[in-house]
């Protein structure tokens, strides 16, 4: 082959060129691909047919998307990185529901990541709406400009916003349940395990400076149930929701016997995890030494052979209802703000305090 035969452009078939095969109009081979119309059976078979003779792949989804002023992309935006937020169950059985959802209009989700540095590519992607999962407040610019353009926002799990359509959960009042759960056991001294508390996941003692600066939606919230019915508990913030990152905190916590907790209460059942795990490192019983609660009810062989006290959170159905939202917003419509309620499981991870059985 010589280099002005190679130099020569490759002529891509045309959806009218597929039309002429087919011996139908370009309108009909059109709506032959797209189904949204009354085509025959036996048109659209010679459509088929004809594109696969021609190899014609079909229309140009970026053209379709130009005529219709949607791009049929979802924006899914989350704080951690994407390698750590498919660790967490939560995560995938949320996007789970929201796919669900959006399939009857065949959107696709984009992942998003903020994590301090991407906020450029966060602002121009081309999405037809957006879900914010457990953002903090520092996305607040970037929420204005979405609703400068237009694009409907649904927030899972964060603060409330003006124009954003809010999906949350009772995290405070299911918290508020665990603690009074183990008060009721007669449980004095009890720990906290929080999720993250600011952007850059940083590990640390729960002081009331971190805790006022906290700007983890979920975390304060759950925090401040606990508060209600425990004051003065003690605790630490982990770099993430993580079976490594409970361990990591319960060994501080756990380390003094003068001042180590009765109880901890995790923000996670992957935190509660880690500090069953560390509980055993220093040969203590759960529940006979030390009670463990956890949140979100994900079921997993790594608490066996326990059976995890936590509150049991709807994940797809909060997914499920954010899909729904984001449907109801790209058709004009105001859809009402919701609030999923937790569901308490007692596991075996609970008993009163050894003190007061002895």
């Amino acid at each position: 082959m010589t280099a002005e035969a190679s130099s020569t452009p490759i002529s891509r078939p045309t959806l009218a060129a597929v039309a002429r095969r087919a011996g139908v109009s370009p309108s009909t081979a059109s709506l032959a691909f797209s189904g949204a119309g009354p085509v025959s059976d036996d048109a659209r078979a010679r459509v088929l047919a004809a594109a696969a003779e021609l190899d014609y792949a079909g229309p140009d989804p970026r053209a379709q998307s130009l005529r219709r002023g949607r791009s049929g992309i979802i924006g899914v935006i989350m704080e951690d990185r994407l390698r750590d937020a498919f660790r967490d169950p939560m995560n995938i059985a949320m996007l789970d529901g929201i796919a669900d959802e959006l399939g009857v209009i065949g959107a696709g989700l984009l992942l998003l990541t903020d994590t301090g540095d991407h906020t450029g590519t966060i602002r121009t992607a081309p999405v037809d709406a957006v879900v914010l999962v457990g953002c903090s407040t520092r996305l607040i610019d970037s929420v204005v400009v979405f609703r400068q353009r237009g694009v409907p926002i649904v927030a899972i799990e964060a603060e409330r916003m003006d124009g954003v359509l809010a999906v949350d959960l009772d995290n405070v009042e299911a918290s508020r349940a665990l603690a009074t759960h183990l008060k009721d056991l007669g449980h004095e001294r009890v720990g906290i395990v929080t999720l993250p508390l600011d952007p850059a996941h940083t590990r640390g003692e729960l002081t009331p400076q971190r805790e006022s600066e906290s700007e983890g939606y979920t975390a304060t919230s759950r925090i401040r149930g606990v508060r209600d019915v425990f004051p003065d508990a003690t605790g630490r913030s982990a770099a993430g929701s993580f079976i490594e990152e409970g361990e990591i905190a319960a060994r501080l916590m756990l380390a003094d016997p003068a001042t180590r907790p009765t109880a901890i209460i995790a923000q996670s059942d992957l935190l509660a995890v880690g500090v069953i795990r560390a509980a055993a490192e220093f040969g203590l019983t759960v529940p006979g030494d030390l009670s463990v609660v956890g949140f979100d009810g994900i079921r997993s062989s790594s608490v066996a052979p326990h059976d995890l006290t936590t509150m049991v959170q709807p994940a797809v159905e909060k997914g499920r209802a954010t899909g729904r939202g984001i449907l109801a917003l790209l058709a004009g419509e105001s859809p009402e703000p919701i609030e999923f309620h937790c569901e308490f499981h007692r596991g075996t991870t609970t008993a009163p305090p050894a003190l007061s059985r002895s």
